[in-house]
This record gives structure tokens, sequence and C-alpha cells, in this order.
């Protein structure tokens, strides 16, 4: 007796993609991710990491291939139809609303809930993120740089996402506030929700992931298990700075 073997939850199936002026980001790659994974995402600046994101999350469209979320084809739809699906895509850069308080950023993040309270959710998200229940009133714009990740973060969560996407949520953070966004990564992952992570940080994104895939100038390079990449020596030579 044979039994079928558990689908991805995400598929992203030998895509081409061409972002900006016509410039070959992605040349045939595919990835996948598992319900309760984290899978990083890991390659120098220009690899092609965020164009991956959005292609996934229906920013840009793939000049071909294909992307399957939960077994359906979802590549050449419309951004805001992929997200009430329930993928949340936290943009590299934050992108808060930065004249919103932190308690209208998060609402915004709520928008295709149809629940009548909201309660519930908030309280998650300040056991996350404590901080935000103690800035709920200030303005976003006023936040430091770690604050409005946390608050990135926090807004994406509202959804209540079936699968949230990270492009670089330690960037431009002290190295305390990086163990921090990190540790908040796991449990996030930990209460349930699949995380597709880019990273410029390897070792740490490696050392919270499951699994890894490394792009090289729109190519996928490596891929394999997380522990298995934290000893390669191409990758501790190339993305660690380990030699040997």
């Amino acid at each position: 007796m044979t039994t079928n073997p558990v689908k991805p939850l995400l598929e992203v199936k030998n895509v081409h993609a061409v972002y900006g002026r016509k410039i070959r980001a992605l040349k045939g790659v595919s990835v996948e991710l598992h319900a309760g994974e984290i899978v990083a995402l890991i390659g120098n600046n220009g690899a092609g990491k965020t164009t991956m994101l959005k292609t996934i999350s229906g920013i840009l469209t793939p000049e071909s291939g294909e992307v399957l979320y939960q077994g359906r084809r979802i590549s050449g739809m419309e951004p805001h139809r992929i997200a009430r699906l329930g993928i949340a895509h936290v943009p590299e850069g934050r992108h808060v609303f930065p004249r919103l308080t932190v308690m209208e950023n998060l609402e915004m993040g709520a928008y295709c809930r149809k629940e009548a309270s909201l309660l519930d959710e908030y309280r998650r998200i300040f056991d996350l993120f404590p901080l935000l229940g103690r800035r709920r009133a200030q303005l976003a714009g006023t936040l430091s740089g770690g604050e409005q990740q946390m608050l990135a973060m926090g807004r994406a969560l509202m959804a209540s996402p079936k699968l949230l996407m990270l492009d670089e949520p330690s960037m431009g953070l002290s190295p305390a506030l990086v163990d921090k966004i990190f540790d908040i990564i796991r449990k996030i992952n930990q209460l349930g929700t699949p995380i597709f992570l880019v990273e410029q940080n390897a070792r740490k994104a490696l050392q919270v992931a499951s699994r890894g895939y490394v792009l090289e100038t729109g190519n996928l390079a490596l891929s394999g298990s997380a522990s298995n990449l934290l000893h390669n020596k191409a990758v501790r030579h190339a993305y660690l700075g380990i030699a040997g």
C-alpha cells in the first residue's frame, strides 16, 4: 500500500522573472515550502531574493513558470487576491504608514478580515511585541527602525496569514535588535505560521530555518537542510565570512 506524499504549501516551479529594465532576475528557479517550516532564501545583493517574494505575492508576474499555493496556481493573480488567500508579505524597508498610529497601522493589516472583533488578534500581537502595546497611540513615523520592523511584522500578522514572507527583517538593526527579531520569528513559527525568509544575515537565517536555498545572480546554486548549508564550505566562505 502506498501513501500520497504531502504536497507543499507553496511551490515555485521553473520561474523566470524580468525586473526593471529587462533585467532577468530569476532564471528557471524552483523552490517549495511545506506547512510548519521556516525556509530561508539567501544570496548576495542582486541575486533575485526580493524578486522571488514579489513574484509570489503578485507584485511581479513571471515571464514563464508558475507559482502554486495550496495546489492552486496564483501566478498572474492580483496581489490583493493573493493576500486574501492567506499570504502576507512584509517588504524590505518596512513601509509602515508614518502618519498613522501603531493601532491604525495594525488595523490596516486586518482590512481583509471579516470578524467583527479583532481583540484576540490585538492581544496576540501585543504578546509577541509588548513594545507595540505600549506605543499603540504613537505615530509610526516616530518609531525607531527596530520598532517599525516589529510593527510591519505585526501588521502582516493581523491578517492571520497561512504563510508569512519576510524580506530582510534584520536590515539596519543593531545586533541586540537582530537577536530579538529572530527570536520573534522563531516564536511566530512555533505558534503555527510557516515562514519564507529572505535575509542578508545568512548565519541567523539558517540558524532559525529548517531548510534553505542559495540564489546566485538569478540561478538556484544550492539547496538543502539549513544545518547542511551552515556547514557547506562554499556557503561558509561566500556568505558567513569563514575561510576554509
